[in-house]
């Protein structure tokens, strides 16, 4: 049976703990229908405000253009 020669440190142990974690946790993303943004799968796009086709929220850039066009009228 093999035996080690030297301990194993807990930073070197640590070290190949630590890759298993990275793939466990990568996100998977999803082109938007609509704008061909990368999104989150099964979340509201933040730029549109969109969620499946439907509307949400209104985002910052929409409430920006409105205030514009009220300002400038």
């Amino acid at each position: 049976m093999a035996v080690p020669k030297k301990k194993t440190s807990v930073s070197r142990k640590g070290m190949r703990h630590a890759g298993q974690h990275h793939k466990l946790y990568a996100k998977t993303v999803v082109r938007d229908a609509t704008t061909g943004d990368l999104v989150l799968p099964h979340r509201v796009d933040p730029a549109t405000g969109t969620y499946k086709g439907i509307k949400i929220f209104t985002s910052r850039a929409e409430k920006l253009a409105q205030k514009t066009e009220t300002t400038e009228e």
